[in-house]
Formats: structure tokens, sequence, C-alpha cells
């Protein structure tokens, strides 16, 4: 039972990137009203434009040639949501804190810095990147290994939360095509790529080495997030004509903000 949990928890953090890049609030929460609604990335966050601002039809040019399949899984994933990241999410909201939630996206967004830092790197920005570094610096010894933000609270240090997604635009490559991926969710080819490599950049993919272990923080770095957000994606479904369009368009224009940011 334990490692079904875990299995399952696993594909929500992959899910969940695609619903978000890292959020500029408190916590650097990526959730499933970030892309549906975090591997850190992300991953966030960036936030989805809000639901009531979203219009379908005006929405960025995409090409969706497998829209037929795509809407399938949108239905499936959006089952997997409401029946079981949503329920885990609420309980886990209501033992713990905000404060405590906070600290712990705090945690895991420090983790993600060999991602951040790479990104703003192979973009040019120089000055992002040398941020990154020096983030990782003042919070992992002043703020207790990351789970407090010293380097934005007391020195003004944001974070870009730039990822490798982002990058591959900047360096010329288009979305190609929009995919819904199953569990994954909402992405493009390009992003597809992105996701990837972030996830090769995260240390939890590789620590600790037990997969099961590693599963585990997953899924807790899932839930975590989601809990920062809930009630987002059901927003944006509840303003929609069609949810599927509405949030493959949100989720496009997020990330081309985030390309021009």
């Amino acid at each position: 039972m334990r490692k079904l949990l875990a299995i399952l928890m696993t594909w929500a953090f992959l899910w969940l990137p695609g619903w978000s890049a890292a959020a500029s609030d408190p916590g650097r929460h990526e959730t499933p009203g970030a892309r549906m609604a975090a591997v850190d990335g992300g991953a966030g966050i960036k936030d989805l434009p809000r639901a009531d601002l979203v219009e379908e039809s005006d929405g960025p040019v995409v090409s969706d040639p497998l829209e037929p399949w795509n809407r399938i899984v949108f239905t499936l994933n959006d089952l997997f949501y409401h029946g079981l990241l949503k329920p885990v999410t609420e309980l886990y909201a209501f033992i713990l804190p905000e404060p405590v939630r906070i600290a712990f996206g705090n945690f895991f967004h420090n983790l993600a810095m060999p991602k951040h830092f790479l990104s703003a790197l192979l973009q040019g920005k120089m000055e992002a990147a040398g941020v990154e570094l020096t983030r990782f610096g003042i919070n992992t010894i002043l703020g207790g290994l990351g789970f407090f933000d010293v380097a934005e609270t007391h020195f003004n240090l944001k974070s870009s939360d730039e990822d490798l997604g982002q990058t591959l635009a900047t360096l010329g490559m288009d979305d190609a095509i929009y995919i819904q991926w199953p569990i994954l969710g909402p992405s493009t080819l390009r992003d597809s790529f992105g996701l990837v490599a972030d996830a090769a950049l995260n240390p939890l993919s590789y620590v600790p080495e037990n997969p099961w272990t590693r599963a585990e923080i997953y899924g807790g770095k899932v839930v975590n997030q989601t809990s920062m957000r809930l009630g987002e994606y059901e927003d944006l479904k509840k303003a929609a004509i069609d949810p599927y369009i509405a949030l493959r368009d949100a989720y496009l224009q997020m990330r081309r903000d985030q390309v021009q940011h």
C-alpha cells in the first residue's frame, strides 16, 4: 500500500510541473492552479491568468493535431485530481498550518537551484545566474537549509525561476505541438524536452538512493505545492465555456509570459 501511494504521488509530482512553473509568492509553489492549476520543475510557477480573464477564442495560436486524444487525457487527469490529489491535499492543509507549508516550499525551491542557475546561464542572463548562486548560499547557510527565504526577505534577491523549457524557447525552438500528457498534464513538445532536462538537474532525482523514499518525498512536495493553490483550477473550469481550451490557452499564455520575462 505504501509503495502504491508512493507511485501515485510520484505521478502527481511529474504532472504538476506541467500545471505550473514556480510561483513568485511565498514558498515558490508549483501547483494545479499553475499548470492544469510542481519539476520544481517546473514548474513553476508564474501563475495561470485569472479565470475571469481567460478568453478561449482569443488564446495563443498553437498546433493541436492531437486534440481528440488530448481531450481524453484531460478528462482522465481531471478525475485523478478530484479523486486523489485534491482530497489528500485538503487533509494535509487542514493538519499543517500555512507557515509550515511555506517553509517546505522554500526548501524544495532552494534544492532546485541547479535548474534555475543553468537555465539563466544558458540564456545569457549572467546577473540572474549570479543571483541564483547567491540565493542558494544565503538560504542554505542563514535560512536553515532553505526553509526560510532570507535572500529575498532580507537582501531583496528574488529568484528568476528560469527553467530549461524557457531556455529552449530563447534558443529559437517554438512550441511545436500542444500535448496533454497522462498524469503530466498540459505541455508542448518543447516543454516536454525541457521537463526531462529539469528533472535531470534536480538533486531529488538521485538522492536518497532508495527510489521509494524519493517517491515519498516527491509526493510530499506535490501535496505541499497543491495545498497553497486549492481552488484555482476549479475557478478556471467554472469560468470556462470549454475547460480544455481554457486550460490549453492559459498554459500557453503563461509559458509565453515566462519566456518574455
